[in-house]
């Protein structure tokens, strides 16, 4: 990143970066989850949950090395070390398809319904276009500088499903990749169009925060065996103080969509 982007990302509270993932590898992402979410059929999504409206696959780590390769991606732990310091591990990586048709709105939010505290931020998000972002199939919308506000939307919003007059929304080609400050208020817009709009999220939190799915209880044995020491690193696998913050349960639910 350079200085200019880490300055944008900490004052705006988002950055769209373009062009992130090559073809054959966009390729590759767009043929596992197709594939994935054909082999775990009604069952897709169950490590974190499912969405009416929506396709949902979770524990993504242990179901590919496209996908490891996400989340170690430079760029990307740059920005989430930009947000949250030094101390920060994945919370959770999971997919996500808004369905033609699908008219939900999300209230604007925080992730985690969180606030910055005495130690700084909390949260950290990033999506990842499977698909173009326009205007029509549900874009994220999104509230800039709002990570700094220290409130919750619904505290001081008559209604945080309207509007809202400083709202952008984040459009882009399928490759490009949105950084984010999880506590900027955000929230997703309906889908329009006759296709799904895919997404993969990768979500990190704070080290002293439990990841919202605990990766070393849902990884594979074989999985494991094969990680080299930064995966492990992102992933907490050695960190004790992981293992009892978030193996005595999962945080809150809240993702950008």
């Amino acid at each position: 990143m350079t200085a200019e982007e880490k300055t944008f990302l900490q004052e705006q509270g988002y950055l769209i970066v373009r062009g992130v993932v090559d073809g054959e590898w966009l390729e590759e992402l767009r043929g596992e989850t197709a594939r994935l979410l054909r082999e775990e059929g009604e069952n897709a999504g169950g490590e974190f949950r499912r969405e009416a409206g929506s396709d949902r696959l979770a524990n993504l780590v242990d179901k590919g090395a496209c996908f490891q390769r996400l989340v170690t991606h430079p760029l990307l732990l740059e920005a989430v070390e930009t947000v949250l310091g030094p101390d920060w591990k994945l919370s959770s990586l999971n997919y996500r398809a808004a369905l033609p048709g699908e008219q939900s709105l999300q209230p604007l939010h925080c992730d985690m319904g969180l606030v910055p505290d005495e130690r700084g931020n909390a949260v950290f998000n990033s999506i990842w276009m499977l698909d173009d972002f326009t205007e029509e199939n549900g874009p994220t919308r999104f509230v800039p500088g709002s990570h700094k506000s220290g409130v919750l939307p619904q505290a001081v919003l008559a209604d945080a499903h309207a509007p809202h007059p400083e709202e952008m929304v984040a459009l882009g080609k399928a490759g490009d990749v949105i950084l984010t400050n999880a506590h900027l208020w955000h929230g997703g817009t309906a889908n329009r169009t006759a296709a799904a709009r895919r997404s993969l999220h990768g979500f990190y939190v704070r080290g002293d925060l439990p990841q919202q799915q605990y990766q070393k209880k849902l990884l594979r044995p074989e999985t494991v065996a094969g990680m080299g020491p930064l995966l492990r690193r992102v992933l907490a696998l050695d960190d004790e103080r992981n293992d009892a913050i978030s193996g005595a349960g999962s945080g809150k639910s809240g993702f950008l969509k």
